[in-house]
């Protein structure tokens, strides 16, 4: 099934996010994972290439067996990193005789130890560039990222706005949103992102908090920011591991109401291959409806 069936606008879409495990013993972890949010009736899960494109087989054989074993969409992350348009061309033929007809086109960072991206002899330089290799290629529902605080690598909004529309005008049919814990960040981009004249979905990206070292890396590492309040918070209970948890369900179960109740189409969850906290928040969502509000 191709995704942009499903952007319709009558019912909000929810997905999960996972990364290729480096074992076999975290592979059935991960399964577990997957099966235990399948109650909750996901649109998609999607599976990440992990650091620098180092796990590109991994993801692409997680993915096929998420297609084969569950019922569940699955979506492969697929990258410019450290390949040329050959060995794209050959992964992405791989997923085509698979069954896999979702793709999330992105760029990706720069391998570990390495500061500034840089392409593979005859590779591509931007994630607009294989949304429209694959969008042209391929019989595929092409999506790709986009960043209501600005990627860290743009010198301006006006920048980020920019590139964004080059993704829809390449093929790209939906947009996932960087974590981001303030929802005027996301609203204040949307909104200028259809003043740009982007017109495909806008899905916020949403990080339960479940550890607080573990969320002031990520945030630096890409260049999200959390409200002071939430900081402080978060500080006050960073020695208790459970209350810092509570926190986090319940700060991003209310954010995710906001969104939906404010028209956001649905809520990926980055979900760092746990299920409680994903769990408790789409399990709340689903009991109060907050995006009959729109209606």
């Amino acid at each position: 099934m191709r995704l942009d069936s499903v952007f319709n606008g009558r019912s909000p879409v929810f997905s999960f996010e996972f990364f290729p495990p480096r074992s076999d013993e975290a592979e059935r972890s991960m399964f577990e994972s997957i099966a235990q949010l399948r109650e909750l009736e996901p649109t998609f899960v999607s599976v990440t290439y992990g650091a620098g494109g180092s796990t590109r087989t991994r993801t692409i054989d997680l993915v096929t067996r998420i297609h084969r074993e569950l019922d569940i969409q699955p979506v492969a992350h697929f990258t410019c990193v450290g390949a040329s348009v050959p060995e794209l061309r050959a992964n992405l033929d791989a997923m085509r005789d698979a069954g896999i007809d979702n793709i999330l086109a992105l760029r990706g960072d720069p391998p570990q130890g390495e500061e500034v991206f840089t392409p593979a002899a005859d590779g591509l330089s931007h994630g607009s560039e294989l949304i429209k290799l694959i969008h042209d290629s391929y019989d595929a529902c092409v999506g790709g990222a986009c960043y209501p605080e600005t990627h860290i690598e743009s010198r301006s909004m006006d920048d980020e706005l920019r590139y964004t529309k080059l993704k829809e005008e390449a093929g790209a049919s939906f947009l996932i949103t960087q974590l981001f814990f303030d929802n005027r960040a996301y609203f204040d981009f949307v909104s200028r992102a259809r003043a740009a004249g982007v017109t495909v979905p806008i899905i916020p990206g949403i990080m339960p908090i479940t550890n607080v070292t573990q969320i002031k890396r990520f945030t630096s590492k890409i260049g999200a920011t959390i409200p002071p309040a939430l900081m402080d918070a978060l500080v006050s209970r960073q020695d208790d591991p459970d209350a810092v948890l509570q926190l986090g369900v319940a700060w991003s179960t209310l954010q995710c109401s906001e969104l939906l109740g404010g028209g956001a189409p649905g809520v990926h969850f980055y979900t760092l291959n746990r299920s409680p906290a994903t769990r408790a928040i789409l399990s709340a969502l689903r009991a109060a409806q907050p995006w009959e509000r729109v209606r």
